[in-house]
């Protein structure tokens, strides 16, 4: 079964070690430096220069829909073969919410109720970006579901940096 693997960026060259993922998905902060871990090759990683903010704020990049149709390609390019991980700052926001978009765009008939419980009973520290939420749940016209499970599934734990955890997907 394909999986999306979570975590923040000081753990990706660990987590991409110990799952054996090939493809990497990296949302940060313009400017911030990442070092691709060995195993990934350049052409399965995306890098997506986005603020975890969702509303605009000066000197800040607010995620558009540009960045949100790059990584739906980017995604649905990857063959699953082996697993996904995804990484933020810390891995509470961009990244859950990203794991979150990916779960539903790649299984279109599963229940994005289904997916948000699932995505809290993984991590309950998981807080998704609302922006990124909103600008997939209207590019996979989800209705406002999408919005909605996020919402009902509440903030998760406050903390410093997120556990690494795992996002299995239909």
């Amino acid at each position: 079964m394909p999986r999306l693997h979570i975590c923040s960026l000081a753990l990706i060259g660990d987590t991409v070690a110990q799952t054996g993922a090939r493809s990497l998905v990296t949302l940060l902060s313009p400017g911030t430096a990442v070092s691709r871990p060995a195993g990934i090759a350049p052409e399965r990683h995306l890098y997506l220069a986005v603020s975890d903010i969702v509303a605009p704020m000066p000197g800040q990049v607010l995620p558009d829909a540009a960045h949100l149709d790059e990584f739906l390609g980017f995604i649905c390019d990857w063959d699953r073969a082996e697993p996904m991980v995804i990484h933020c700052f810390a891995g509470v926001s961009r990244s859950t919410a990203a794991a979150y978009i990916a779960a539903c765009a790649l299984s279109p008939k599963r229940d994005e109720f289904v997916v948000a419980r699932s995505l809290r009973a993984a991590s309950p520290t998981a807080t998704p970006n609302a922006r990124l939420v909103a600008l997939a749940d209207s590019a996979l016209q989800r209705g406002g579901r999408m919005n909605e499970a996020i919402a009902a599934i509440g903030r998760g734990e406050e903390c410093f940096e997120g556990t690494p955890f795992t996002l299995e997907l239909a």
